[in-house]
This record gives C-alpha cells, structure tokens and sequence, in this order.
C-alpha cells in the first residue's frame, strides 16, 4: 500500500512537472519573435477567413512555428472569433501573442489618398482611378445618381469635396473617400459661411464656394488671398465683370491645351467672366480651407485689379485705378520679355 502511495505520488509530481514543463515552453512560445523579415511582413486577412486559416497561411511563410498551438491560444481566449479582416503590416519582433492582439484590435495598414486643392473634378476623376489601393466603382457617368445619394443639392460634381490627405484600409471604394470628402466639406463650409464678413454679395454658401474656387486657381500665396477676394469682392458690389482667366479656362473644358487666346476669351460660355457678369454657374475646382475663409472674410481696400508680377514667385500686383493696373501689366510683360531674351 505505501508503495502505491509513493508511486501515486511520484506520477503526480511527474505529471505536475510535465505540466509546469509545457507551460513554461508554451508561454516562451507566444512571446517569442515571428521569423518575419527586417522590412516586416503584410498579413492579408480575409473576410470570413478562419483563424486556422491565418495560422497556416503564416506557417506556409515560414514565419510561424507551430500554428496549432497559436489556434488553440486564440480558441481558448475566444480571439480567434473576433479577428478582424483587413491588410496588416506585421513588423518585426512581433510575437504571437502580440500578433494575435493586432488581428482582434483590428490595426490594419491605411493608406493615404491626397486631393490636392486645386483640382478639377477631371483631375480629381483621374487621381482616384490611378490609386491602386482603392477599388474602383466611380464612372463620369455616375456622378448625377451619387450625388443623389450624398444629398448633394448641386447637379455638378465641382468642388464639392473637401482637399484633404485621407487615409483608408485597404479595399475602401472611390465613394467611400468621396463621401468622406463631401462631408467635411460641407462641415467646413457652414462653419465659414456663419463666420462670414458682413456686406458680402453673396447670397448663399454655395456662391461662396464658387467664389473660393475663383481665388484658389488665382494665387497659390497664402497672404494673399483674402486681397484677391476683397478685389473679387468689391467688382461683383459695383457690377464690375470679374475678368478673371481661371474660368474661361474651365469653361473651355478639359481638353484645354494650356494656351489661352484672345479668341477664348471673346468666345461666350456660362464660364467667361469676361463677357458675362457675376459668378460663374458652379465651382471650377476644389478649394481649400484657406480659399474659402478668404471669400467669405476678404481684405479690406480698394483695389479692384491685379496681375501677376512676374517675379517667379506666383506673386500678384494689385491696382486700384485702370491706369495703374495698365503700368503693372507693362511691367510683367517687360519682365516676360526680359526672360526670354535671357534665355
């Protein structure tokens, strides 16, 4: 009887130490490092894909010893029904423990998608369609039934959309970024158009966003667009025509070839503000915040033209009589000349 005793025991501590054995390799297990390389490692976890699956697809890489016992971790904790899919980038000295983490709290890879101000709705069309991380659903012929579904009150697409970087998990659609770009537009304009300056002719925050495409093609100096917009500003208050080139250029389309004539801007569309007074039917781009605080708090003054100076430094000079503006533009043609003799 004792020596069934002892032998109870001796089998007990055997076990216990076998135990203690497989826990302590079992733990050194999930906090060892994945072979993954110095660059990292980009996990693609699908939608609907088991864990079992995500194990052996990195057991297959080489970067997981022993999938089975991350499986039945990940089981055993209840993560392995809480992972999330998605693209992952799976640095180095990553664990299994820590990667299991990762999946569940679903810190995928974003990608960045930047509209720059400035662009057109063309421009804009070609750089989601050359965005490789994004699935592509978006088509020239779409734009009047999506803008049904943004609620959007405008018939066209210009410069409804707020210049910003955005940043997206992999598989985000075209209209997932619009949508997010139309919205913070439209926060960022109804905060501007309740702060706006008193006496403006503007009568809706839809005519302060044309008028901010306006001053966004004229100048890219920030210390000088709430000028361009006093001059703007102050033309459409005396029923002046603006005269300004950026929208002859849009009304003429996208097939401009970078030379504006003196037959374009004779030649009568919605868009030539040279023949036809206030603003423009729509938009012409997509302005930015900045642009759009200046055209509805503009400079004071008197000014009432401007032209480039022709420094090379995207600077304007502006004018308060016809007189004066006539002497800057002498001058920027002279330093025009001046340059291509020079050359």
């Amino acid at each position: 009887m004792k020596a069934l005793s002892w032998a109870a025991a001796l089998l007990a501590i055997l076990i216990a130490g076998a135990g203690l054995a497989f826990g302590l390799s079992y733990r050194a297990y999930l906090e060892s490092p994945l072979a993954v390389p110095d660059s990292g490692l980009v996990l693609v976890v699908e939608k609907g894909q088991s864990f079992s699956g995500v194990a052996r697809e990195l057991a297959a890489s080489g970067a997981l010893a022993r999938p089975r016992w991350l499986e039945l971790h990940a089981r055993f904790t209840g993560a392995a029904e809480r992972i999330q899919a998605g693209e992952y980038r799976i640095p180095m000295g990553t664990t299994p423990e820590s990667l299991l983490e990762q999946l569940v709290s679903g810190e995928v890879i974003l990608h960045a998608f930047t509209l720059v101000e400035g662009w057109n709705r063309w421009e804009l069309m070609r750089a989601l369609a050359d965005a490789p991380e994004l699935r592509h659903t978006l088509t020239e012929d779409d734009w009047p039934a999506f803008l049904a579904e943004l609620g959007a009150a405008a018939s066209s697409p210009e410069g409804l959309f707020l210049p910003e970087t955005y940043r997206f998990p992999a598989n985000t659609s075209d209209r997932e970024i619009l949508t997010q770009a139309f919205e913070l537009m439209n926060e960022t304009l109804e905060a501007a158009w309740e702060n706006r300056a008193v006496g403006l002719p503007l009568t809706s925050s839809y005519e302060a966003l044309t008028l901010a495409s306006i001053i966004e093609k004229e100048t890219a100096k920030a210390d000088e667009r709430a000028e361009i917009a006093g001059v703007f500003v102050r033309r459409l208050n005396k029923g002046m025509r603006l005269q300004t080139d950026p929208t002859v250029i849009y009304g003429i389309g996208p097939d401009f070839n970078g030379n504006l004539t003196r037959k374009d801007l004779r030649t009568d569309t919605p868009y030539n503000t040279y023949r036809r007074h206030g603003l423009p039917p729509t938009p012409i781009a997509m302005p930015g915040r900045d642009a759009i605080v200046a055209a509805l708090n503009p400079a004071d003054g008197e000014t009432l033209f401007f032209v480039a100076t022709g420094l090379g430094d995207g600077s304007h000079s502006f004018s308060v009589t016809k007189e004066e503006h006539d002497a800057a533009v002498e001058r920027y043609l002279e330093r025009l000349r001046e340059r291509r003799r020079s050359q």
